[in-house]
């Protein structure tokens, strides 16, 4: 299980596209102004506010850079879970009935304010947990 901050990645030198493939679960909350996501051959209906959205692994993402607005700075994070994390649990044994590992792709959560507070702060604490020191507890 991996958080990747948005904010922390250099963006000087984009590219007019990148193509993504995750061998991860990936939950990501997006802030970006002048950048579209394809997930599939459908871009995501959202535009530049706080989104979140999924992917299962092996899944194509693509990241186009709008040519007339200039992106801005990216916030938000994407916390990727490998598949052997949840190995063997009930978690494994069910992801696939929440629906929104298996949303429509192109489709996206918009967030409230307070939504978006709880799971930033959810994500603060997994970074906390696994920079922690590891005791006889951890795997």
């Amino acid at each position: 299980m991996s958080v990747v901050n948005f904010d922390k990645i250099d963006h000087s030198q984009p590219k007019p596209s990148v193509n993504f493939v995750f061998d991860f679960y990936a939950i990501m909350l997006k802030r970006m102004k002048g950048i579209k996501y394809k997930y599939g051959q459908l871009y995501y209906d959202f535009e530049d506010d706080g989104v979140l959205f999924f992917m299962t692994p092996n899944q194509v993402l693509s990241i186009e850079f709008d040519e007339v607005e200039v992106p801005q700075k990216p916030s938000g994070w994407m916390l990727l879970i490998h598949p052997d994390f949840i190995w063997n649990t009930s978690l494994a044994k069910t992801i696939k009935q929440y629906d929104f590992f298996d949303y429509t792709v192109h489709e996206a959560l918009l967030l409230s304010g307070k939504e978006e507070q709880t799971l930033n702060g959810v994500i603060n604490n997994i970074q906390q947990e696994y920079h922690s020191n590891i005791d006889k507890f951890s795997k």
